[in-house]
């Protein structure tokens, strides 16, 4: 039985203030729960309908409290509006910022969408990038909108939190801006950091100052602009068309 403390604090989880309280944030539906039963992360409790209880019992160990719910349950404390299979609550890794300079690596400018991140998230994992640096104002990636949108690649991308101008500086950056190279003339270096920047401003002067070369997607029509995680993915492809795999 899932018992009411245990709603409200499922429920609470919602907040970002509470899961930074408690380290804790939920994932849900079927593809989330089971990459993070797989993944490296700590998992803290289960609750699954008694249709899946079955097949997620195989990937339960001690530490992990197992509760078999109804789908009603389910819809009252999470963010679905049908969720037939289950809900994780998880424990936030340790945050370690990582860096390999023979790598691709993506940094996002004040990315405020949380459905945006969650695709670009997704979107990275398709293409082998590692690790993804937000500005301290971005949102937060355990918003359970942008867990959702990754569709279980949170589990193999590492999204870190930091001044962008102090971590970039001393970097390859490739800025993508309005008035830049066309990407598809660009020859891309073995490794680095491509900057995307906010929504609705793009890239703030500061850090673009600091960015040596600037590439641009080639308009055709008559779109004001591009979703954000739509550029990151045409970059993304670009990228990889000229290399076999990234390095």
């Amino acid at each position: 039985m899932l018992s009411n403390n245990n709603s409200k604090f499922i429920k609470s989880l919602q907040l970002k203030k509470h899961r930074t309280e408690h380290s804790c944030f939920f994932v849900e539906g079927r593809i989330n729960v089971l990459e993070v039963l797989q993944s490296s992360y700590k998992v803290k409790t289960v609750l699954v309908t008694n249709e899946f209880y079955k097949e997620v019992k195989e990937f339960i160990n001690a530490e992990t409290e197992l509760i078999e719910v109804k789908e009603a349950d389910l819809e009252k404390i999470g963010t679905y509006t049908t969720n037939n299979f289950g809900l994780a609550v998880v424990y936030m890794s340790e945050s370690k910022t990582y860096f390999d300079e023979n790598s691709w690596s993506l940094a996002f400018d004040d990315i405020n969408d949380p459905g945006n991140l969650g695709t670009i998230v997704r979107t990275a994992d398709w293409f082998g990038i590692k690790n993804i640096y937000c500005s301290k104002e971005s949102v937060d990636f355990y918003n359970p909108k942008v867990i959702n949108s990754t569709k279980g690649s949170f589990t193999r991308v590492s999204v870190h939190y930091l001044d962008l101008e102090v971590f970039l500086k001393d970097k390859k950056i490739v800025s993508a801006e309005m008035k830049g190279t066309n990407v598809f003339d660009y020859t891309w270096s073995k490794g680095g950091v491509l900057l995307m920047g906010n929504e609705s401003h793009g890239v703030r002067n500061s850090l673009s100052k600091i960015c040596k070369d600037k590439i641009t997607i080639p308009r055709t029509g008559g779109a004001e602009s591009l979703n954000v995680a739509v550029a990151t993915a045409i970059f993304l492809s670009d990228m990889v068309s000229k290399y076999s795999k990234l390095k």
